[in-house]
């Protein structure tokens, strides 16, 4: 395993680990999945790089373009929980009240 290999693989495990087991508020959940979708397009530009070959090319654009509407789908429902709840804390969500 080569050092950016193990460098990238282990920021997406730190980024999961920190979304399975720090819950407290929607925020650092959508930190988490931001530090994960940030290390999976690093990752796979470099893979592409690493072919040289051109067909690979739209894959880590077409994830970044994937990542940036997870991004305002996060920040959208994180606005409309906090006007809704008054807070971002996972714990005060509940699905069967709405």
């Amino acid at each position: 395993m080569t050092p950016t290999h193990f460098a990238f693989s282990s920021a997406f495990m730190l980024g999961l680990m920190g979304l399975a087991f720090h819950r407290t508020h929607l925020l650092s959940a959508l930190l988490c999945l931001e530090g994960m979708m940030l290390s999976l397009f690093i990752a796979l530009s470099l893979w592409t790089l690493q072919l040289e070959v051109t067909s690979y090319s739209t894959a880590p654009m077409l994830l970044l373009a994937f990542s940036a509407c997870e991004a305002s789908a996060g920040l959208a429902l994180l606005v409309a929980t906090a006007r809704t709840h008054g807070t971002d804390h996972l714990q005060s969500l509940n699905l069967l009240q709405c």
